[in-house]
């Protein structure tokens, strides 16, 4: 089984609020960074995505693929590569457990990565670090600059 990555933040707002943010894909290219355009392609009896194109532009890895989501009831959603330019696997899950009696979320980010060209074992990691590290401060900033209403 592939090694994973994984990355721990808090956010200052309740899970429901961080999954919303989650789950907006629409909205990914303006606060993912990479993300340049994303298209639900479909979506479950809940109205939830369950099948994204996202095209995508890191600097050295540009790629144009679709992910299959399952959402496990309100706090943890994963995906799995469906099919990929660049990428042979690309799974990750986001989790989200409350933190006391306020709205904080403690958002954990697991990534597994695999690519079709040969790359270190080392540098994937990092490359998988880089991604989960700005994912998580990207959504942190998006969740908490959001007005509560």
């Amino acid at each position: 089984m592939a090694e994973h990555t994984s990355s721990t933040i808090t956010i200052e707002a309740a899970p429901a609020d961080v999954m919303g943010v989650i789950a907006d894909f629409a909205r990914y290219p303006e606060w993912t960074g990479e993300v340049k355009e994303a298209e639900v392609l479909a979506t479950d009896d809940r109205g939830r995505a369950e099948k994204v194109r996202l095209v995508l532009d890191a600097g050295a890895i540009k790629d144009d693929h679709t992910l299959a989501y399952t959402w496990t009831g309100d706090r943890e959603v994963s995906w799995t590569l469906v099919k990929s330019q660049m990428l042979r696997a690309l799974d990750g899950t986001y989790a989200l457990a409350p933190l006391g009696e306020g709205d904080r979320t403690e958002v954990t980010y697991r990534l597994t990565v695999d690519v079709k060209i040969p790359m270190l074992g080392m540098i994937k990691r990092k490359a998988e670090k880089v991604i989960i590290d700005r994912a998580l401060a990207g959504l942190k900033k998006r969740v908490e600059s959001v007005p509560k209403g």
